[in-house]
């Protein structure tokens, strides 16, 4: 092992010391979903905003409602609704008679963790001023700009059933999100155990905070150094690749795919790989770190055609083959 990647072990073992404890006392409430838990993590230490997907009933707002009791930092909820202003998001200008001036009321988006509700219920006007606060990391109120609280985070949610009510979120919001993470039903067992702990009327949802802020902040500066081998980087760069020419890698997916990811995806692909590795301990990237997280970081950047529609092939399906062709440095 070399020096550096010892050091960064030994960073790395350090910083890390306050993940096991989190992640425990939100096993107090969450049972199961441990992998929910784990990309949650991993957008907190990515600085990346993250989008669930699950039929009602998943403990979806509940994880994000127990992660953000778990740390002491501002936390909003925030239902979205087709009747939604941007104002009720960002904020307004306030007349004064008295003075005859405008004065700024911010927004409830103003907080360290922002938990969007069934964020496809909210209209194309509020969906451009999230957009804005996602990615800029600020809000435009009338002619002046504000910047948000650091850490920021937008947690959504949407139900991939229900139709009525909904709008589907553009493609360019989509790509704003680091990762989208189907939400499953818990196993036979794990749902015995929600049935002991949560068949009240008063279930107990008491967590303690265990970090603040400048702890996820130290954290994501050891994720940055997290060591990445060039043959792990070719090997992102293969994977991000292959969904836009999917023929070079040998891949029989032709008139499937409308359009590949993006260079954001070959980014966040990375920082994904190193926030893996953080949680597993470790000071460097493997190539199951990247294959870990890939179907999240990729799942919601390609577009299929009609065709593949028509075929049932899906985005998963596309990656998972991707995945089962490269060779793995």
């Amino acid at each position: 092992m070399s020096i550096i990647t010892q050091q960064n072990n030994e960073q790395v073992q350090e910083a890390r010391q306050w993940v096991d404890p989190l992640i425990a006392e939100v096993s107090k409430v969450v049972i199961g979903q441990k992998k929910l838990v784990h990309r949650l993590l991993t957008g907190l230490l990515c600085n990346g905003h993250v989008l669930l997907e699950g039929v009602p009933g998943l403990a979806k707002t509940l994880t994000v409602r127990t992660l953000a009791s778990a740390i002491r930092t501002g936390f909003q909820r925030l239902q979205f609704t087709p009747d939604l202003l941007p104002a009720d998001l960002t904020g307004t200008l306030i007349y004064n008679p008295r003075d005859g001036e405008f004065s700024t009321k911010l927004g409830p988006i103003f907080s360290n963790l922002v938990l969007a509700d069934e964020i496809n219920r909210a209209p194309a006007k509020v969906q451009s001023a999230l957009l804005e606060a996602m990615q800029e990391r600020q809000v435009t109120i009338g002619d002046k700009t504000y910047p948000l609280p650091d850490p920021f985070l937008v947690l959504a949610t949407q139900n991939p059933i229900e139709q009525e009510g909904t709008y589907q979120l553009p493609e360019a919001q989509l790509d704003r999100f680091m990762l989208k993470v189907h939400v499953g039903y818990p196993t036979r067992e794990e749902e015995r155990m929600i049935l002991d702990a949560m068949a009240t009327s008063s279930p107990q949802l008491n967590v303690e905070a265990i970090i603040s802020p400048d702890d996820i902040i130290h954290a994501r500066s050891v994720v940055n150094s997290i060591y990445v081998d060039d043959r792990v980087k070719d090997y992102i760069v293969s994977i991000v690749w292959a969904t836009r020419d999917p023929a070079a890698c040998k891949l029989k997916l032709d008139g499937l795919i409308r359009y590949g990811a993006s260079p954001r995806a070959t980014i966040y692909l990375t920082l994904a790989a190193k926030a893996q590795a953080f949680i597993a301990g470790r000071g460097y990237v493997t190539p199951q770190d990247v294959k870990s997280i890939g179907l999240d970081v990729l799942r919601h950047r390609i577009g299929v055609t009609y065709e593949a529609e028509a075929e049932s092939v899906t985005t998963e399906s596309i990656v998972e083959q991707i995945f089962a062709a490269l060779p793995v440095p």
